[in-house]
C-alpha cells in the first residue's frame, strides 16, 4: 500500500470524525447522545441515559423477575414505561451489560457469552434518547437508521403514529411489559381495532368503525392530547378525542393497557407528586373485553371494578393474572364414574353466553334436564349451552364467557365434587339450590317406595346369588373374577392361558413383551394380557406383587388401568383393560384411504390428554414415575377418543435392577433423549423430550423418521425447526386445512422447547401442560441442538 492510499485512507476517518462532531454539537440542544463504546448495568450509577432535560431515559428498568430495557419518562416518581426492547425475550439479569458497541449495534450481553441484539440494524455511530421520548440510532452522516417512534410497543407518544399494518400489544402486566393478551391494529383497510391475543381468536371486540376509510390511514396524537385518525398526512378520518386539553406542563400519551382498553393519560410535569390521570378511555364497561378472565371464567362488575369469577368446579390459574384464566379444581379417572367419594353433576349458569365450539351439532332438547342428560352421557361434554330449543354440547376451554340480563340461555356446567351427601353445593350464585333440593327430595321419596315394592324381588336374588351362582362360579376359577374397586387381582397362569385361549390373538409387540387378547367369561369383558420378556421379568416374587399394588392404586382417566397379575415361577404377564380403538400410532402412521386421519381439534384433545397422563406419572402418583418408552405405540385410544398412555408401570417394577438399566437403554429409537446415550443421570425429562417427538407425530401425522421423503425432511424434529424458523409451519400439516395457524405455530414451539437436547432447557409437564392450554407464554425457542442456559 503506497502512502497516498495511507494518507487518503486517514483523510476519509478524520473527515467521518469531524462529522460525528459537528453532527453532535448541532443537535446538543434538543437531544442527549451516546457514543460508541457506551454501556449500561441493571444496578449501580449508570442504568440509564437521559434525555437533555432529564424528562425520559433510555436504559434498564426493573420488572417482574428481572429487568428489562427500554425508555420510561424519568422526570416523574412512577417510571411510566413508554417503550420496552425484545418483549420476547425472558428478563434480563442483574449481571446483564448493554454496550453500544464498536460496530454500531446495540447488545446485551448475558453470562455464558450470550448476546441479544436489540436492534435490527448495525453501522450506528451516535445513539440519542431526545426529549420526545424518541430514541434514534444515527449513522456516520447524521441519517436516521433506526428509531423507536417508528417500532411502538404498547403506547403512543406526542408526535408519534401508528402505521397501517402495525399493533400495539397490551403488556402482561404492570410491572411485566412482555406481550399480553390485547391486541390493537391500525388495519390497512382504514379500521382500527382491538382483538383478544395468542390463541384466543380473532374476533374484533372494538373498532373506529372505519373499514372503508383506508388504505394508509394513520393513528396519531399530538402534544394537546388530539387522537385522530388521518388518511395520506392529509385527509381527517375520525376524531378519538376532541383535543383543547391544558398544553401548558402537560404530557400525553395513548396507552393500550393490561385489560385491553385503549386509554389516554395527561401527566402534569408541574406537579410530579401527582400519577398520570385518563382523560379518555375507548371502552367504560372491562367486562365487554373479550378474553379479560381468560378460559373457564366470566367477568362481573363489583363497585364499577371488574371481578373476574370461575365456572362452577373450576379455579384460578393465578390469582394476580386474571388472563390465565380458570382450571377444574378437581379430576376423576372416568367421566361417568359415580361413587361414595365423588360424584358428577351439571351446574346451572343463568344468563350466560359464550364463543361457540360445539364439537357436535346441535341436539334438539325440549327441556333443559334433557341436555343436562346428554352432557352427562357424553365422556366429550364438559359444558352445554341451551338455549331453549337446543343444546349444544362444548369441550374445554370455555372461551369469552359472558353472564348479563340481555342473555336468556343457560350454561350447564359438569361438576365434579367429592362428599355429596354433606348437603353442600359449588359456590355460585345462580346455582338455584331450592330446586335442586325439590329435585333430590322428589327423587327419595320415589327411591323408597320403588324399593319397598322390589325388597322381596331383591332378596330373593340376593340369596341366589350369593348360595347358588356364586358359589358355582367361584368353584369353576377362582382367580378369573376382578375385583377392579380393591385393586389388581392375582390369575393363575393356566387361567390367563385359558382367558386368551392358548395366546393365540395377538395385539402387539413392545419393548417389555407380547400383547394378547383375552376374554373374561361370565361378564364376557375384554382384556389386554400383557406377557412380559422373561429376561425382563427377573423380580422376586413378593417384590413384584408389592409393585403390582402400588400401580394397581395409580388411577388417571389418561392411564390404561391394569386389572390383573400373574406371578408364577419364571412368567411375569400383566392384565389391563382392552383399547377398543387401538394405538395412536394405528390412528396416526396408517394408510390414508384406510382410515381418515384425525381433525384438528382432535390432535389437539390427543396432546392434551397425552400431557394430563404424563403429568399424573412424574407429580401427581403416590411415587413419582419415569415412563421412559413414551411413543404412539405406547398411546391407546378408548371408544370415546380418550388417549391413555400404557405400560407406565414397567419402568417402575423394572427399576430395582440398576445394571440392567444402565446397560440397556430404555425406550425406543428416535423417542429416546439424548442423556441415554451420555449416560447421563436420568430424571423426568426423558419423558418430556419423548412427549416433544410424539407432539410432532400428532401434528404432522407421519413418523419421526422417514427415508423415503426428501433429506431434509426426513428426521422429523429437524424438519419441524427448519418449517418453524423459515415461518412455514403449515408445510407441516397435510391431511387439515382448516388449521389455526396461530395455534399450530404454538404447539410446534412447544415440541422444540420439549425436544432441547439440554434437559435443563425442558420444561415440566405441568409447564407443557399450561402451554397447551394457552395459560402461560411460550418464550421463543432456540435450535434443539444449542445451550443457552435458560432453566425451567
Amino acid at each position: 500500500m503506497n502512502s497516498f492510499t495511507i494518507k487518503k485512507k486517514h483523510m476519509a476517518n478524520f473527515i467521518t470524525f469531524l462529522t460525528i462532531i459537528f453532527f453532535a454539537f448541532t443537535t446538543a440542544n434538543s437531544q442527549s447522545n451516546i457514543t460508541r463504546g457506551s454501556s449500561l448495568r441493571p444496578t449501580g450509577a449508570n442504568t440509564s441515559w437521559l434525555s437533555p432535560s432529564g424528562l425520559f431515559a433510555f436504559g434498564f428498568y426493573p420488572q417482574t423477575h428481572g429487568y428489562a430495557v427500554g425508555v420510561y419518562i424519568a422526570g416523574i416518581p412512577e417510571k411510566t414505561v413508554v417503550w420496552t426492547a425484545t418483549r420476547d425475550t425472558l428478563p434480563f439479569l442483574d449481571n446483564a451489560t448493554l454496550r453500544f458497541t464498536s460496530d454500531g449495534r446495540l447488545t446485551v450481553e448475558q453470562t455464558l457469552g450470550q448476546q441479544i441484539n436489540l436492534f435490527d440494524t448495525d453501522a450506528a455511530s451516535i445513539a440519542s434518547m431526545q426529549d420526545s421520548g424518541n430514541f434514534v440510532l444515527y449513522d456516520s452522516t447524521g441519517t436516521r437508521v433506526w428509531e423507536s417512534f417508528e417500532h411502538p410497543t404498547e403506547t403512543l407518544l406526542a408526535g408519534q403514529r401508528l402505521l397501517p399494518g402495525q399493533t400495539l400489544f397490551s403488556s402482561i402486566s404492570l410491572t411485566d411489559q412482555s406481550i399480553g393478551v390485547f391486541r390493537l391494529i391500525m388495519q390497512d383497510d382504514g379500521n382500527l381495532v382491538k382483538y383478544p391475543y395468542h390463541g384466543l381468536g380473532d374476533r374484533a371486540y372494538w373498532a373506529t368503525g372505519t373499514p372503508t376509510a383506508g388504505p394508509n390511514v394513520t393513528l396519531n396524537l399530538d402534544s394537546s392530547g388530539f387522537l385522530y385518525l388521518l388518511q395520506n398526512s392529509t385527509f381527517f378520518i375520525h376524531n378519538l378525542t376532541q383535543g383543547g386539553y391544558p398544553t401548558k406542563d402537560s404530557l400525553y400519551l395513548a396507552r393500550f393497557d393490561v385489560d385491553g382498553i385503549f386509554r389516554l393519560y395527561r401527566h402534569n410535569l408541574s406537579n410530579t407528586n401527582r400519577n398520570g390521570s385518563v382523560i379518555w378511555a375507548s371502552m367504560s364497561n372491562e367486562c365487554d373485553v373479550w378474553g379479560l378472565c381468560g378460559i373457564n371464567a366470566y367477568c362481573m362488575l363489583m363497585d364499577d371494578a371488574a371481578r373476574c369469577r370461575c365456572l362452577p368446579g373450576f379455579e384460578l390459574v393465578n390469582p394476580e393474572r386474571w388472563s390465565l384464566g380458570c382450571q377444574r379444581n378437581s379430576t376423576v379417572e372416568s367421566c361417568k364414574m359415580q361413587d361414595a367419594d365423588t360424584t358428577i353433576h351439571m351446574t346451572n349458569l343463568n344468563n350466560v353466553q359464550w364463543n361457540e365450539a360445539a364439537y357436535s351439532r346441535p341436539l334438539k332438547a325440549k327441556t333443559q334436564e334433557q341436555c343436562s342428560s346428554a352432557c352427562l352421557n357424553d365422556c366429550n361434554c364438559e359444558a352445554a349451552l341451551f338455549t331453549g330449543q337446543e343444546c349444544k354440547l362444548q369441550r374445554l376451554p370455555l372461551r369469552f364467557v359472558r353472564v348479563s340480563n340481555s342473555e336468556s340461555n343457560v350454561g350447564l356446567i359438569k361438576v365434579y365434587t367429592s362428599s355429596p351427601t354433606n348437603g353442600s353445593y359449588p359456590t355460585n350464585e345462580w346455582v338455584d339450590v331450592k330446586k335442586v333440593r325439590q329435585k333430590e327430595t322428589i327423587i327419595i321419596g320415589v327411591s323408597l317406595i320403588s324399593f319397598g315394592a322390589l325388597v322381596l324381588l331383591i332378596s330373593g336374588v340376593v340369596i341366589y346369588r350369593t348360595r347358588v351362582w356364586a358359589y358355582r362360579k367361584i368353584s369353576e376359577n377362582q382367580s378369573v373374577q376382578l375385583f377392579e374397586d380393591i385393586g389388581p387381582r392375582a390369575f393363575s397362569y393356566a387361567a390367563l392361558e385359558k382367558i386368551t385361549d392358548g395366546f393365540k390373538e395377538e395385539l402387539g409387540r413392545g419393548t417389555f413383551g407380547i400383547v394378547y387378547k383375552g376374554i373374561i367369561e361370565g361378564s364376557m369383558r375384554p382384556v389386554a394380557v400383557k406377557k412380559l420378556k422373561q429376561e425382563l421379568a427377573q423380580e422376586g416374587e413378593r417384590e413384584f406383587q408389592t409393585e403390582m399394588k402400588v400401580i394397581g392404586r395409580t388411577h388417571h382417566r389418561n392411564l390404561t388401568r391394569l386389572l390383573g397379575y400373574c406371578c408364577e415361577g419364571p412368567e411375569r404377564l400383566l392384565v389391563f383393560e382392552y383399547m377398543t380403538k387401538g394405538s395412536l400410532a394405528d390412528i396416526l402412521f396408517g394408510s390414508k384411504e384406510s382410515k381418515p386421519k384425525p381433525c384438528w381439534m382432535e390432535r389437539f384433545r390427543m396432546a392434551v390428554d397425552i400431557a394430563h397422563g404424563i403429568l399424573y406419572l412424574h407429580e401427581e402418583c403416590e411415587k413419582p414415575i419415569i415412563h421412559c418408552d413414551i411413543k404412539p405405540q405406547n398411546i391407546l385410544m378408548d371408544e370415546y377418543g380418550c388417549a391413555k398412555i400404557s405400560d407406565f408401570g414397567l419402568a417402575k417394577l423394572l427399576e430395582h435392577d440398576q445394571t440392567k438399566t444402565s446397560t440397556l437403554i430404555r425406550g425406543t429409537r428416535g423417542y429416546v433423549a439424548p442423556e441415554w446415550h451420555k449416560r447421563l443421570p436420568i430424571t423426568v425429562k426423558v419423558d418430556v423430550y419423548s412427549f416433544g417427538i410424539v407432539l410432532f407425530n400428532i401434528l404432522c401425522c407421519r413418523r419421526n423418521v422417514d427415508n423415503s421423503l426428501p433429506d431434509d425432511e426426513a428426521i422429523l424434529e429437524e424438519w419441524v425447526y427448519e418449517c418453524y424458523k423459515a415461518g412455514e409451519v403449515l408445510k407441516l400439516v397435510d391431511y387439515d386445512k382448516n388449521v389455526e395457524k396461530k395455534r399450530l405455530e404454538q404447539m410446534v414451539k412447544i415440541g422444540l422447547w420439549c425436544v432441547q437436547e439440554e434437559p435443563s432447557l425442558r420444561p415440566s409437564m405441568k409447564t407443557v401442560l399450561l402451554m397447551l392450554e394457552g395459560t402461560v407464554k411460550i418464550p421463543v425457542p432456540p435450535n434443539p441442538d444449542s445451550f443457552l442456559g435458560i432453566d425451567y
